[in-house]
């Protein structure tokens, strides 16, 4: 599977649109997790956040990939995927607020927002979780001969979970339109990712036929390179594709569990991938290219001024009153 990409500083070879639209989704996540980490910081969050810093090219260019009809899956360090795939920046904070006008009534909080609009079915806590249901997504569709497609991302600890083997084995048995993206950060929670993994995750598809590959998930044109042709060959009816993609979180595990989860993290090591932070190499690229700091500063001005409007909103918003407590915990029975 090729992972090639006009990524070369200078070469001139890259689409100035694509580019700019790859910023635009990884600098939306990137505001948001900073903002979300100074209100996380300041108590106005009522729980924790794992934020997604650092990982922002991997959201960014996959979900560059997909049409609004596609499905997702996510994590705990989920606001990365729901902002990339488009979902509103103001309800998305008015649930980690934990008000009724966010996404789930303010009673999902940062880990499970879930918008079915835009196929985004929901980010969750539980480690593994979303693979069976990204696969069940996909097979809803080949039955229901669309042409649509899943995407489950999950971390390298989910890796090691029974779910992904048995997902990797109904998706290659049915020929589902399903890609599995591990984003492996280097951590699972406090623990490396080398003391409790054995071998390449890329290659766990290999005894059920399901190709796989590495790539630098800092390099937001390589993965979106990587997912344009995997999202391809399942829209096409040639089943599902397994992406390793290697990138960092620039915080620890969650805010506002310092004493729970310590900073397990090296300081060089932090500082060393500070240094290939996916936004700053792919600005260096556009400018590169030809594309105008203008355009750029343009775009990060919109962004935090949607960010400031998305706070101001939350803020603004009522808690769910707690009459609905029980409201959306159950579907009623269809006679």
């Amino acid at each position: 599977m090729s992972t090639d990409a006009a990524t070369d500083i200078g070469s001139g070879e890259i689409d100035a649109a694509v580019g700019l639209d790859l910023m635009g989704r990884m600098l939306r996540i990137r505001k948001f997790e900073e903002r979300s980490q100074v209100l996380a910081g300041a108590g106005e969050f009522p729980g924790v956040v794992h934020l997604y810093i650092g990982q922002e090219a991997v959201a960014g260019g996959v979900t560059a990939a997909l049409r609004d009809d596609d499905y997702i899956t996510s994590t705990h360090r989920g606001h990365g995927h729901i902002v990339a795939k488009g979902g509103e920046l103001a309800r998305c904070m008015a649930e980690l607020f934990g008000r009724e006008t966010g996404y789930c009534g303010g009673k999902g909080g940062s880990m499970h927002i879930a918008d079915m609009e835009l196929g985004i079915i929901g980010a969750n806590g539980i480690v593994g979780a979303g693979i069976p249901i990204a696969t069940g997504a996909a097979l809803s569709a080949q039955m229901r001969g669309t042409d649509q497609v899943s995407v489950s991302f999950f971390g390298d600890g989910a890796a090691n979970e029974g779910t992904l083997h048995e997902s990797l084995n109904l998706a290659a048995l049915w020929s589902l339109p399903v890609v599995f993206v591990c984003e492996n950060n280097g951590y699972s929670e406090l623990t490396r990712t080398e003391v409790v993994t054995a071998g390449d995750i890329s290659r766990r598809g290999e005894a059920f036929g399901v190709p796989g590959v590495r790539i630098d998930g800092n390099d937001a044109f390589a993965v979106a390179a990587t997912a344009r042709e995997a999202v391809a060959r399942a829209r096409a009816g040639d089943g599902p594709t397994l992406i390793e993609a290697m990138t960092y979180r620039i915080r620890n595990h969650a805010e506002g569990l310092e004493k729970a989860f310590p900073d397990s993290q090296p300081e060089d090591e932090i500082e060393s991938w500070r240094e290939r932070c996916p936004i700053d190499r792919h600005r260096k690229v556009l400018l590169a290219a030809g594309v105008s700091s203008d355009d750029i500063a343009a775009l990060e001005s919109e962004i935090g001024t949607e960010i400031d409007a998305a706070v101001e909103f939350a803020r603004a918003s009522d808690v769910p009153d707690p009459s609905t407590a029980f409201k959306d915990v159950w579907k009623e029975a269809v006679a």
